[in-house]
């Protein structure tokens, strides 16, 4: 079997570092760039902040804010007339994952031609999209510098999966000092989906050394410092720590793939439009619990990872504390109990279930599950 390992060509870290984002631009050869992000980034003047370093650099923008919360292909397409009629030739995206997958989609589109839900899958490009620079305003997606893109059907309310190595932006950028601003529940929120990629990713059926390495140093530092990025926001190093773990997280996820926390995830998003992230965090101790039996040294090393004493244990009993360590944390950050609190309704469970063993994410999951099993797990999740 063949490996391969994805990432952007550019990954700028760092305070200040979203100052250098014009002349990015610039070496990309852009001469007019289409910014996507999102209404309140736009109201807070983040964008417009953004538009004149590029400016500054010498390049024309024009800024479209209609990336939502869980980007639907209407919000795509909307974004590719606007590139279109504004003649741009490259693509910021500013904000979290959503403008991310938002920008994403639209560079498809421009690129390729079609509807954005022809692209749902693995690698259905057939031609490069525009270039592309991801400003990054939160520490979880670490969709500024993957090969994912998460758009939501508007007929069927499913989210659908579009990994392809053509959507991998060119440059992400991720400067902690944008990111201090964010609000104790996205922090939380977000931070736990990284947590989420770390963990699918190292025990995920193509996991390799490398991979390996960036899922163990992301869980490592998420564990340590996401607390302190929750509970005071202007903590620069939690914060700065932070970036470098999502991004770690981006590493292991965007090589190794997910597994059900994630395709199980997409369909509540799509099904009854909650934070992805929150989501995550819900499902992850109870997708693992039943991935467990897999290879229970795996969760042994991931309770080692965050923090916990396995001495004098057997290898069980090890890999349990990794469990309840991912629980503690949840709690810890105030991430809701179950999905009752989130207005879940079980009579759903059964085509969400379906639509989940057809996500791509769900693929390379270590133990594979019948529809009982999924929907099992979605019952503990209540």
């Amino acid at each position: 079997m063949t490996y391969a390992f994805f990432m952007p060509t550019v990954n700028l870290m760092g305070a200040g570092c979203v100052k250098e984002v014009g002349e990015r631009a610039k070496i990309l050869g852009a001469k007019k760039a289409l910014i996507v992000t999102d209404k309140d980034l736009n109201k807070l003047g983040l964008a417009d902040q953004i538009a004149g370093y590029v400016k500054d650099a010498g390049i024309e923008t024009v800024i479209y804010d209609g990336a939502i919360p869980n980007p639907t292909d209407t919000n795509v397409h909307d974004g590719e007339k606007i590139y279109k009629n504004e003649k741009c030739d490259m693509i910021i995206s500013l904000g979290g994952g959503s403008s991310h997958d938002c920008a994403k989609g639209i560079g498809l589109v421009v690129g390729n031609g079609g509807n954005i839900r022809d692209f749902a899958g693995v690698d259905k490009s057939t031609k490069p999209m525009p270039p592309m620079i991801a400003v990054n305003t939160t520490s979880g997606t670490a969709s500024e510098m993957t090969r994912f893109c998460i758009i939501t059907n508007t007929d069927t309310k499913v989210k659908m999966a579009i990994v392809d190595w053509r959507v991998t932006p060119q440059v992400s950028i991720n400067d902690p000092e944008i990111m201090a601003k964010m609000p104790r529940g996205l922090t939380a929120a977000t931070g736990m989906d990284a947590l989420t990629h770390a963990v699918e990713a190292y025990v995920s059926t193509i996991a390799t050394p490398i991979t390996d390495a960036c899922a163990l140093k992301a869980i490592e530092l998420i564990s340590k410092y996401l607390r302190s990025a929750v509970a005071y926001g202007d903590n620069m190093e939690a914060r700065d720590a932070m970036t470098y773990a999502q991004l770690l997280g981006g590493m292991a996820f965007n090589n190794a793939s997910l597994g059900y926390v994630h395709a199980m995830a997409h369909q509540l998003g799509g099904f009854y439009d909650l934070p992805h992230g929150v989501c995550n965090a819900i499902l992850l101790p109870h997708v693992q619990r039943f991935n467990l039996i897999a290879n229970p040294q795996r969760f042994v090393d991931i309770a080692v990872a965050m923090g916990e004493n396995v001495n004098g244990l057997s290898v069980r009993e090890a890999a349990e504390k990794a469990l309840t360590a991912i629980q503690q944390l949840s709690s810890d950050i105030a991430i809701p109990a179950g999905l009752t609190d989130l207005n879940v309704q079980e009579k759903d469970f059964e085509v969400m279930a379906k639509n989940a063993m057809q996500d791509a994410c769900s693929f390379t999951n270590p133990v594979t599950a019948k529809l009982e099993d999924v929907i099992g797990i979605f019952k503990n999740s209540m």
